[in-house]
């Protein structure tokens, strides 16, 4: 069966994730910005328990989950450990009970990390930022029972390939616990599938096939052997990515996300898969709705 991901934020439910801002911290005292944090933190851990109860209850399967969760956690200047927080302990626990209760649900958790998540860097500087950052997000779905990190493979550098090496060889310096969960994706401009698949199938990294991506930047291969090959780089449940383009296929910028997924967008070759989909639309948890029901689900 299909299962259907709702993305990191709610539109309509009053579900809300905190942040804040290096600026705005930068103006308090250290006990002052670590209490903010910590309460934005324990806020967030909260909200993550609101967030995959709502799931449950609509027949939502998979949630990703809000790179932004800690904010400012890996942040050069004001970045923290959990143990720095006054309220380290509940936060811990909080995120470890959404665990639990994803675990007892069936609810998928999974994580995104921002697009300056960069292993194929020539700069070692942004690697170990990036490195820094997946650490983060690895102690994170430890807690919440998350299976997926899920990065694009960055940019080109004038020799896709020189990239592409550069990527293997941090790879096999990850954290275990960052190299199990870690999966690659195919973006709209610069890497294909064709380009990914060689490195997911080497270093044993799961394929998300996102098919919007695929239809932007085409590399003639078609969407059926496409999902056939993603799905053999799988050792679990695999996760692929839909979206409608805002102004449809004859727009005039196809890249762009609509509100609500067109249900002939949805590959028919995924439709009898035992799959993640997760949904990237504006309108979020409405849209995620609208599909389960337009797929008949």
């Amino acid at each position: 069966m299909i299962r259907l991901g709702l993305c990191c934020v709610f539109k309509k439910e009053p579900i809300r994730f905190r942040r804040t801002t290096a600026k705005y911290v930068s103006g308090l005292s250290e006990d002052a910005r670590l209490r903010l944090l910590s309460g934005i933190c324990l806020h967030n851990a909260e909200s993550l328990l609101s967030a995959l109860f709502y799931c449950r209850s609509n027949g939502i399967s998979s949630f990703r989950i809000n790179s932004q969760i800690l904010p400012l956690k890996t942040h050069p200047e004001w970045g923290y450990r959990m143990e720095d927080l006054p309220d380290a302990e509940e936060i811990i626990s909080r995120f470890q009970e959404a665990g639990k209760f994803s675990r007892e649900n069936n609810i998928r958790t999974t994580f995104h990390p921002d697009q300056f998540i960069v292993l194929s860097s020539p700069r070692p500087e942004v690697v170990e930022s990036a490195v820094r950052d997946l650490a983060y997000h690895a102690e994170v779905a430890e807690w919440v029972n998350a299976d997926v990190i899920n990065i694009h493979a960055g940019g080109a550098y004038h020799d896709k390939q020189k990239a592409l090496n550069r990527f293997r060889e941090v790879f096999v310096t990850l954290p275990d616990a960052v190299r199990k969960r870690l999966t690659l994706e195919n973006d709209d401009r610069l890497y294909s599938p064709k380009d990914l698949l060689p490195v997911c199938r080497e270093m044993k990294i799961p394929l998300v096939y996102d098919v919007h991506h695929h239809r932007c930047h085409p590399d003639g291969v078609s969407e059926e052997e496409t999902t056939e090959s993603a799905l053999h780089t799988w050792n679990r449940e695999p996760l692929f990515h839909v979206s409608s383009p805002i102004n449809g296929w004859d727009g005039k910028n196809i890249r762009m996300h609509h509100d609500f997924i067109d249900p002939k967008d949805v590959p028919v070759s995924w439709l009898d898969l035992d799959i993640t989909i997760e949904v990237e639309a504006k309108e979020k948890e409405p849209a995620v709705l609208q599909l389960k029901q337009d797929l008949g689900r």
